[in-house]
C-alpha cells in the first residue's frame, strides 16, 4: 500500500505521486464547474494499493525492466499494419481513445528507431457497439496488410466478433475487455491483456468487506455484458454482505437515476458498488450526492477515467474505483503526455504494451497472422504493467488489480 507520507504533486493536469512509488495513476486532475457536479472542484483519481484477488496489498512490478517497442533498432520488415478497434466516439470513447494513444506512442518508438521496418497503425471506430463491432471487424479481416489487432475495447463487442477473428486467424489482444466468459468460446486467437471480471470482482468485494469493513453494499449493474459479468463476480465474493434487498439495475443510455436513488435512500448502505461505465456512473454518482445519498461510492475500469470526475464534479469525491489495468509509471507518463498532448488514461498502459508485444513479434520476423499469434501464445516478458504470459485459453498467468481513489 502506498504510505500515506509520499508527497503527491500535479504537474501538467497529472498527478504525480513521490519517487519511492514513481506512479501516475489511470486518472488525472480536473477542474469542472457544471451545476449538477456540485461546483468548482480540483480532484483526480490516485492509485491507493494493487491486490490480489483475495484482496490483499501486493507489490507492483518494475516498469523499469520493460520491454521497449524500438528494440535493437535493426527490424527489416515490409511496410505493415495493425488494427485497433473501439470507442473512438461516443459516450464512452476516453476509454478506447487511450488505448489508441497508449499505442501510437509504441508505434512511435518503434519506427523512429527502425526505418527499415514501419508499422502503421488502422482505426475503427465502434462506439463500443456490438452492433458496429460487427460491420467493422470483417473490414479488418479482409485487409492483408493488417497482422494483429488491438481489441476489441468492450466486453460486448468482443463478444459480438470473436469467432469472426478467430476463423481469421487474426491475433486479438485486448486491452480492456474483462467479461470472464469471453476466453470460454474456444477462439484460438484471442489473448486479454489484463484480468478478468473474475478476479476483479471478488478483489474488490473482498477488500471492501474485510479491509474497509463495509457491513453492506448494495450493487447496481447495466445491462451490458460488462456490467452483468463484473456485477456477478462481484455479488459472488461479497456473500453476506451484498443486500440483495437494495439490488437494482440500470440501462445503457440512462441519465435518469431518480427511482434507483430513492431505493438507496431507504436502504441506507455503507457502499453502494456500480457494475457500469463512466457514461451512466457520472450522472449516477451526482443524483445520488444530490439525493442525500452519502454511501461510498465504488465502481470498476468502466468507470475509472477522468471523464468521470470531469462529469461527476465534485460528487465524484471519494469514490474508489478499481482496474485490472495499472497506474502509468512517471517515466511513461513523461512520454505519454509530450507525445499525445494528454495525460494517460486508463488502459492507456496496457495499450502500449501490448502493441509493444506485437512490433516485437514483427522485428522477429513474425510477419503473418499466424506467426505473430504463436508468438504471443508463447510469449513471456515485462511491460510496464506487469508480467505477460498467457495461458491456453488466452487468459494471463498473474493478474493483479489496482484500487484508486477519487481526491
Amino acid at each position: 500500500m502506498l504510505s500515506s507520507t509520499w508527497r503527491s504533486r500535479t504537474t501538467r493536469g497529472v498527478l504525480v505521486i513521490g519517487a519511492a512509488a514513481s506512479l501516475v495513476l489511470s486518472g488525472c486532475s480536473d477542474k469542472s464547474s457544471d451545476g449538477g457536479g456540485g461546483g468548482n472542484t480540483d480532484l483526480s483519481i490516485q492509485p491507493v494499493v494493487q491486490l490480489d484477488t483475495e484482496g490483499k496489498a501486493v507489490a507492483q512490478t518494475d516498469a523499469g525492466a520493460a520491454a521497449d517497442p524500438a528494440g535493437d533498432g535493426k527490424a527489416k520488415c515490409a511496410p505493415t499494419s495493425i488494427a485497433m478497434a473501439g470507442p473512438l466516439t461516443g459516450g464512452n470513447a476516453a476509454l478506447g481513445i487511450n488505448i489508441t494513444m497508449g499505442v501510437k506512442l509504441a508505434l512511435d518508438k518503434h519506427n523512429k528507431a527502425n526505418p527499415d521496418c514501419q508499422v502503421s497503425l488502422k482505426e475503427f471506430d465502434t462506439e463500443g457497439k456490438p452492433q458496429n463491432a460487427s460491420q467493422k471487424i470483417p473490414t479488418i479481416v479482409a485487409d492483408p496488410s493488417i497482422v494483429g489487432l488491438i481489441g476489441p475495447t468492450f466486453s460486448g463487442e468482443t463478444k459480438a466478433t470473436g469467432q469472426i477473428l478467430s476463423e481469421a486467424g487474426m491475433p486479438t489482444l485486448t486491452a480492456s475487455a474483462t467479461n470472464p466468459t469471453l476466453t470460454q468460446n474456444g477462439w484460438k486467437t484471442f489473448f486479454r491483456g489484463l484480468g478478468n471480471d473474475n478476479s476483479q470482482g471478488p478483489a474488490v468485494a473482498n477488500y471492501l468487506t474485510k479491509e474497509k469493513g463495509f457491513k453492506k453494499i448494495c450493487v447496481v449493474q447495466d445491462n451490458t455484458d460488462y456490467g452483468a459479468g463484473l456485477a456477478q463476480a462481484f455479488l459472488t465474493a461479497a456473500g453476506g454482505a451484498a443486500d440483495p434487498s437494495c439490488a437494482a439495475n440500470v440501462k445503457e443510455g440512462d441519465k435518469d437515476f431518480s427511482a434507483t436513488v430513492s431505493k438507496l435512500s431507504a436502504a441506507k448502505p455503507d457502499a453502494i458498488f456500480y457494475a457500469g461505465y463512466y457514461a451512466e456512473a457520472a450522472p449516477f454518482v451526482q443524483q445520488l450526492r444530490s439525493g442525500g445519498v452519502t454511501a461510498t461510492f465504488v465502481s470498476a475500469d468502466g468507470s475509472n477515467d477522468p471523464e468521470f470526475v470531469r462529469q461527476a464534479g465534485s460528487s465524484s469525491k471519494d469514490a474508489l474505483l478499481s482496474c485490472p489495468c495499472s497506474p502509468a509509471p512517471e517515466k511513461f507518463a513523461a512520454e505519454y503526455t509530450a507525445f499525445n498532448g494528454q495525460a494517460p488514461g486508463v488502459y492507456s498502459v496496457e495499450g502500449y504494451d501490448l502493441a509493444t508485444i506485437l512490433l516485437k513479434g514483427i522485428d522477429s520476423g513474425k510477419v503473418t497472422r499466424a506467426d505473430l499469434v504463436e508468438y504471443v501464445r508463447t510469449y513471456t516478458g515485462t511491460g510496464v504493467a506487469r508480467e505477460y504470459k498467457w495461458g491456453e485459453t488466452g487468459e494471463l498467468a498473474n493478474i493483479q488489480i489496482w484500487m484508486y481513489e477519487v481526491k
